[in-house]
């Protein structure tokens, strides 16, 4: 490095080295120009000085100095590392690992080479040359403990468990007989750990745990060895040992479900699905009337005996449990107890359960069977659970009686706004929902939950600039917006990508959903620091956890919606695209003269604004500058509304790129398949529509829009022209085989599947929608057919057993879509206003309705209490607070 160089020179390249690597680039800057002075060609300074100034954010200068460079040298290794190292620098990982494996070409054995090549390796999960680096690595520093574990490591990534286990065995047989000194024992610890994990992995459990007994002394992790312990005498069948080491284990924390999952495990009583025998269900209750009098003080105790009682019993356990609860006035009761809603018959005894109560409160004071008055603001706690059991139950006029009352009890509790807001969004009024989350907000304007819930249900309310000052009450000063993306808040980009698609926006909602998709990425990236951190503090356990996760990552829900969104845009894009300047001239000239006049003024002022605006903004970021002293790191968004987003050449090209990974990352989700139908539909892709289909059919076949897409494929298939050329051929003998495969097609035509899945699913509002839409599509002279089909559909008011969602119930959004179905899909728009006027009184809260009760009624009481002001605009003041709901209400 630097050999060809005087000896001056050459010291002054070492110090370009150290000044890189300490962080202090003007300083190697320097030292490099002193070197280029005499020598101007020389490779490796000039690619030095390029990778110093891409520190400096100087990009296009350090790359155009390190080709220089490359090009004078290209037999230097340091000119090849350089650039991969710049490469690494802009992610550009494959280039890099083509610049690392050139370098080593020069210098097969340049350890910093070999070194980053493998981190490379192993965040693009090229496992097998991992495997060849690390043991590269390993075989020229054999000493150094961070290669033994690395090339382990590399092994077990690479599906070789057992030649790990023998690598880690080869690496303590060079350890002393008293190794590990006292500040090591930690990170040789973690290391066994490890290495029995391993061994059970490998299925060696035998082995396994007489290497943990064996090392016991050695593993300064107590907690980690008992539960390491206890899954592996549960694995051998060792289930008496495990059982008292279980029982050991809930002494020291009784309130984890793990470990009373392992115990139930080892005494034979666990079930996966919930179902349990009479015999099962007596011993479960005679263990944990045991341990409830060892546990006194756990929850757990007393709270999963109710996952499994029934009848009396668990009505007797649910008492005793809730009791002390509501006394103490725990808000998150009834998300404690919501899983029980699931289990047929339990949310009935709750309700009775729940209601007694409130009764003997509001006539005695006091518990049935108490002498003991309790303290008032238990009746208001009790009145909340019975407003969010109700909601539940889609019970919404007694849920927002129920919590009104609470309310008029005692109304300085913020958790009560808070639920009347959620059970107002839940019928329909989005726009109260708002309101009463703002009123919540303001009773407390140092809590960022509650401001964030304000927040959330603002956006659900399409008031994204109100939605935004009220979020920014939260952030740093200055550039407020992207402080939001910067802290990746990905519920707000989500909500605010809904709320502009609702609107229409498609530039700002896809803008919101490829940052979410940018924050994945940014995720993804974060891993790299760790390939070499955790292998030398020596967390290898978290570490191939951590990996695992990195994996997966892209199947979390937050990554699925923003992908859904970005496809949703795009595919109204396709449907709707957006006009061309053509035709905007060929409109214009319609116009009249006045009007054309009055349009340019328009479109120059707000061009000036804009423009005045980015003036300003630049200008106080300059002042910013120079008060700070420091650079401008951030540069100013060229394109703040998404415009050139939607400047794409073909739609359903960019939505195919984000339906590739859904279906690779999220192939058990129905949404995925519904897009895929959708976007292959629209490409005339029909093979690719069949596997779609099939997929919907496998998941859900009971599915409304899996109904949908089965028969208007087979509807569209029908319609095609008589193949011709030989690939048609072979598409049409596709559909042909795997027609008989649907066993709802099997011997029957379209029609009569579509009548068979009606008298499946009659009492089911969103069925009879779906059959309605495919009777339309089938015989479009049968329209007044479907039109009656929807108008006789009928639906209760309350829920008739414990179980959640029966398909009489109706719910708002499935009657927005009807509505929408009649209007635009069957164009009938009497029949659209009658559902309409229906659909009003059966939701009177409903916005989208106009019922009685909501916000969009002038004469609501809500509108009564909330009256706008005559002029106000929606302003969040200094303090936080909301100085006018004047937006808040539809006109």
């Amino acid at each position: 490095m630097g050999a060809s160089l005087p000896a001056k020179e050459a010291n002054l390249f070492k110090l370009i080295v150290k000044s890189y690597e300490t962080k202090q680039y003007k300083k190697g800057l320097k030292a490099a120009d002193a070197i280029l002075k005499k020598f101007p060609d020389h490779g490796e300074t000039l690619s030095m000085k390029g990778l110093t100034l891409n520190c400096m954010d100087r990009k296009s200068e350090a790359y155009e100095l390190v080709r220089l460079g490359l090009k004078n040298d290209l037999k230097s290794h340091v000119c090849w590392h350089v650039y991969g190292l710049l490469y690494r620098s802009d992610r550009e990982y494959r280039e890099a690992i083509k610049c690392y494996r050139n370098a080593l070409r020069i210098d097969p054995d340049n350890i910093e080479i070999l070194r980053d090549l493998s981190l490379l390796q192993a965040q693009m999960r090229d496992l097998e040359g991992f495997v060849e680096t690390r043991q590269q690595l390993l075989t020229l520093k054999p000493n150094h403990r961070m290669n033994w574990i690395g090339f382990a490591v590399s092994q077990h990534l690479n599906s070789n468990g057992p030649k790990a286990v023998d690598i880690l065995q080869a690496y303590e047989g060079t350890l002393e007989d008293d190794y590990p000194p006292d500040n090591e024992r930690i990170e040789h610890g973690e290391m066994l750990l490890y290495k029995i994990s391993l061994l059970e992995e490998c299925g060696l459990l035998e082995r396994a745990l007489d290497e943990l007994h064996k090392k016991e002394h050695k593993i300064v992790d107590t907690l980690s060895y008992k539960e390491q312990e206890a899954s592996l005498l549960e694995k051998l069948g060792r289930f008496s040992e495990g059982e008292e080491l279980y029982m050991k284990l809930l002494s020291e924390n009784p309130d984890n479900y793990g470990y009373h999952k392992g115990l139930q495990r080892c005494m034979g009583l666990y079930s996966a699905n919930g179902q349990y025998t009479f015999d099962e269900i007596a011993r479960l209750e005679s263990l944990y009337a045991s341990l409830s009098k060892q546990l006194t003080r756990s929850s757990a105790v007393k709270r999963i005996p109710l996952d499994f009682l029934s009848d009396e019993r668990f009505r007797s356990a649910a008492e005793n449990y809730v009791r002390p609860f509501l006394t103490k006035g725990v808000p998150s009761l009834f998300s404690d107890l919501s899983p029980l809603y699931n289990h047929p018959g339990k949310a009935d005894i709750l309700e009775q359960l729940i209601t007694e109560l409130e009764n003997a409160i509001k006539t005695t004071g006091a518990y049935p069977g108490r002498v003991d008055k309790e303290p008032p603001s238990t009746l208001m706690w009790i009145l909340f659970y019975l407003a969010q059991h109700y909601d539940r139950r889609c019970q919404y006029d007694v849920a927002l009686k129920k919590i009104e009352e609470a309310i008029e009890h005692t109304p300085t509790v913020i958790d009560l706004y808070s639920v009347k807001s959620r059970i107002l969004k839940h019928v329909g009024d989005p726009v109260a929902a708002a309101a009463l989350a703002d009123e919540a907000r303001c009773m407390d304007l140092a809590d960022r939950y509650v401001n964030s819930e304000c927040v959330k249900r603002m956006l659900q309310a399409d008031q994204v600039a109100l939605a935004e000052k009220t979020a920014v009450l939260f952030t740093k000063d200055g550039e407020q917006h992207s402080n939001l993306h910067d802290m990746q808040c990905m519920w707000y980009e989500l909500q605010s990508g809904e709320s502009y698609l609702r609107q229409g926006d498609l530039g700002r909602a896809l803008k919101k959903f490829l940052a979410v998709e940018k924050h994945y990425a940014d995720i993804t990236e974060d891993q790299f620091d760790f390939h070499s951190y955790c292998l030398r503090k020596m967390t290898l356990r978290p570490y191939l956890d951590m990996l695992k996760f990195q994996d997966r990552l892209h199947s979390h829900p937050y990554f699925r919606k923003a992908a859904e969104g970005v496809i949703r845009c795009y595919l109204k894009l396709y449907d709707s695209p957006p006009k061309s300047f053509a035709e905007e001239d060929e409109e214009m000239s319609k116009m009249a003269p006045s009007q054309k006049k009055k349009l340019r003024q328009k479109q120059r002022k707000a061009e000036a604004r804009a423009k005045k605006e980015a003036e300003v903004k630049e200008e106080s970021n300059a002042t910013a500058v120079q008060k700070s002293g420091k650079k401008q790191v951030k540069p100013v968004d060229p394109d703040p509304h998404g415009e050139k987003l939607l400047q794409v050449e073909d739609p359903l090209v960019e939505a195919t790129k984000y339906l590739k990974l859904l279906q690779k990352h999220s192939s058990d989700s129905l949404q995925t398949h519904l897009f895929s139908f959708e976007v292959n539909m629209r490409k005339k892709k029909i093979l690719l529509a069949l596997q779609a289909v099939k997929h919907l059919v496998r998941l859900d076949a009971d599915e409304p829009d899996v109904h949908r897409c089965l028969i208007k494929f087979f509807h569209k298939v029908s319609s095609m022209p008589s193949p011709i050329t030989d690939a048609e051929k072979l598409i049409w003998g596709v559909l042909e085989a795997e027609r008989p495969a649907f066993s709802q097609l099997h011997e029957k035509s379209l029609t009569e599947a579509n009548s068979m899945f009606l008298e499946k699913h009659r009492d089911s509002l969103r069925h009879r929608a779906a059959v309605a839409e495919m009777i339309f599509v089938l015989e479009p002279h049968k329209k007044q057919e479907a039109i009656n089909l929807i108008e006789e559909s009928s639906g209760d008011l309350s829920l008739s057993n414990g179980a959640v969602g029966p398909n009489r119930v109706w719910r708002p959004k499935d009657c927005i879509a009807v509505h929408k179905l009649l209007g635009s899909i069957l164009d009938a728009r009497d029949a659209a206003s009658r559902w309409k006027a229906r659909c009003a009184e059966y939701f009177p809260h409903s916005t989208y309705f106009e019922g009685r009760c909501s916000s969009a009624v002038s004469n609501s009481s809500y509108y009564q209490s909330h009256k706008p002001s005559e002029n106000g605009n929606p302003t969040v003041s200094s303090n936080g607070k909301l100085d006018s709901l004047k937006d808040l209400v539809i006109q």
